[in-house]
């Protein structure tokens, strides 16, 4: 559809040329398309209509067709550092990896040029939109679900170019020095309040258990008796050379 006259007289030529100089001329118009690969026809300038050849054997003309095989298995695209400002005005750089699939190659040729830079240009104008209504504390703890909604950002535009997005990944994050000081100083703080509540609940612990020897030791003159010349057996075993003089408890 759309094709002159001139361009209608070539392709009949063409065909009877091909039908005169049968069947070597088959040889040269036959060609195969792997399963993960499909073949997109142009005659003369022209898209051929319907769906993309493939896969198996597809017949071209070879003086007025080209053909543009196009693969379809997933491919990995590797996201630049690129700068982001969170919600709480933190700036950092983050990377990210984008995983995809061709899938309309007819619509995919005559839409985009360079598929790579569209969508790592894609990627980085929809992370920097994205996480500028996410705070920082969220960014560090929702970075699963963060990735999520990017990759549904990016399946609803990359879906009219013919392209799929199965899964998108927020890989690294450089933080400025004053941010990373702060954090620091921030984890030790933490850590500190923790050894002061262990350091505490412990003195707790130890009190308890000395207020109630004590209750079990007034309850019991002979047993604070007994615990008396069991702490005065440990100092002569420590310190055998001195001369230890035990009075009773009444007396002292």
């Amino acid at each position: 559809p759309g094709m002159g006259i001139c361009e209608w007289l070539l392709t009949i030529l063409s065909f009877l040329f091909i039908v005169m100089t049968f069947p070597i001329s088959v040889w040269f118009c036959m060609k195969v398309v792997r399963e993960y690969e499909r073949a997109i026809i142009f005659r003369l300038g022209h898209l051929l209509p319907g769906r993309a050849k493939g896969p198996g054997l597809f017949f071209f003309l070879p003086c007025l067709d080209t053909y543009h095989k196009i693969d379809l298995r997933l491919k990995t695209l590797e996201i630049p550092f690129h700068q982001v400002v969170t919600k709480d005005m933190v700036t950092l750089e983050i990377d990210a990896v984008c995983y995809y699939r061709l899938e309309n190659a007819s619509l995919l040729l005559t839409t985009l040029n360079s598929i790579s830079s569209a969508i790592q240009l894609l990627v980085q104008t929809t992370t920097k939109r994205l996480l500028a209504h996410r705070a920082f504390s969220e960014l560090l703890l929702e970075r699963k679900s963060i990735s999520q909604e990017i990759k549904v950002a990016l399946d609803a535009v990359t879906g009219c170019w013919g392209i799929k997005v199965e899964r998108t990944e927020i890989n690294n994050m450089q933080l400025p020095a004053e941010i990373r000081q702060s954090l620091a100083v921030e984890a030790e703080a933490q850590r500190q309040a923790k050894v002061r509540v262990i350091a505490a609940e412990g003195e707790k612990a130890a009190s308890e258990s000395l207020r109630m020897a004590a209750e079990i030791l007034s309850s019991a003159p002979a047993a604070a008796q007994l615990r008396y010349l069991h702490a005065l057996h440990s100092l002569t075993a420590e310190k055998p050379a001195a001369f230890i003089l035990p009075l009773p408890l009444e007396a002292m």
